[in-house]
């Protein structure tokens, strides 16, 4: 079913898509996804962020650090 995806039915789900959300909370909308599937990838990457340490957050001050 999924193959009969066409020009008309992309044309229709985006009039949806405007009419349920509205056209200015799109781009509010798109830059959320973009930073979801950003922090997605660095955390299926092992936890890496671009500058090169981790993300996890978890030093030797972290939630899981032994007490003093």
């Amino acid at each position: 079913m999924s193959g009969n995806l066409g020009g008309w039915t992309g044309l229709i789900v985006l009039v949806v898509v405007l009419l349920l959300f509205g056209a200015p909370k799109l781009p509010g909308l798109a830059k959320s996804l973009g930073q979801s599937l950003k922090i997605f990838k660095t955390e299926v990457r092992g936890g890496e962020d671009p500058k090169g340490s981790t993300t996890g957050g978890k030093g030797s001050d972290g939630p899981d650090a032994p007490t003093r």
